[in-house]
C-alpha cells in the first residue's frame, strides 16, 4: 500500500510544479542563459525589443527537431525581412547545441537550458526528463503575442512569418 501512494504523491508533485504556458499578453521572462557558443544571453534584454520567435524542441539533432530547425534556416532569409530573431531552446547541453548548429549551419541562436530554467519560465510542458515539448512563442517588445503550443517542424517559420504579420 505504501508504494501505490508513494507513486501517487510522486505524479501529483511533478504535475503541480508543471506551469501553464505563457498566454499571448504575458510578459517575457527575464533571465540569462547560454548559448550554443557558450556565452551568456540576457533573454530579458534580447526580447525586449522587436519581434523574436522562441521555439523549443525536444532534443538536438533527432528528426523532428532537425526538420523543424532547418525549415528556420532554409526560410532564414524571409524570417529576417519580416524582422524576426530566432532562438531555439532545449535542455540539451552547450556542446551537443554546438554540434548541432555546425552540423546543420544554423544562422540563429540555440540556447541551451539544461537546467530548465528557460522551459520552466515559459511554462512549456516537459516528456520525460529534460525534454521540451514542441512550442513556439512570438515575442514582441517584452509581450507575447503569439503562441502556438503544438508547433509543426515543417512549418514553423511560415507560421512564425504569418503570424507576425497578423499581430
Amino acid at each position: 500500500m505504501r508504494i501505490p501512494i508513494l507513486s501517487l504523491l510522486a505524479i501529483l508533485s511533478v504535475t503541480a510544479l508543471q506551469a501553464e504556458p505563457l498566454n499571448v499578453g504575458d510578459s517575457a521572462p527575464q533571465l540569462v542563459t547560454t548559448d550554443q557558443n557558450g556565452a551568456e544571453v540576457n533573454l530579458g534584454e534580447a526580447l525586449a525589443e522587436g519581434t523574436s520567435l522562441v521555439y523549443f524542441y525536444p532534443k538536438a539533432d533527432t528528426p523532428g527537431c532537425t526538420k523543424q530547425a532547418c525549415n528556420l534556416r532554409d526560410e532564414f532569409e524571409a524570417v529576417s525581412k519580416a524582422g524576426i530573431k530566432v532562438f531555439g531552446v532545449s535542455a540539451d547541453t552547450v556542446t551537443d547545441q554546438k554540434l548541432f548548429s555546425d552540423k546543420f549551419s544554423l544562422p540563429f541562436t540555440l540556447l541551451a537550458d539544461k537546467e530548465g530554467k528557460v522551459i520552466e519560465a515559459f511554462g512549456v510542458p516537459t516528456r520525460g526528463p529534460g525534454l521540451a515539448s514542441r512550442q513556439s512563442f512570438l515575442i514582441r517588445d517584452g509581450k507575447v503575442i503569439w503562441r502556438d503550443l503544438s508547433a509543426k517542424p515543417a512549418s514553423q517559420a511560415q507560421d512564425a512569418i504569418a503570424a507576425a504579420n497578423a499581430n
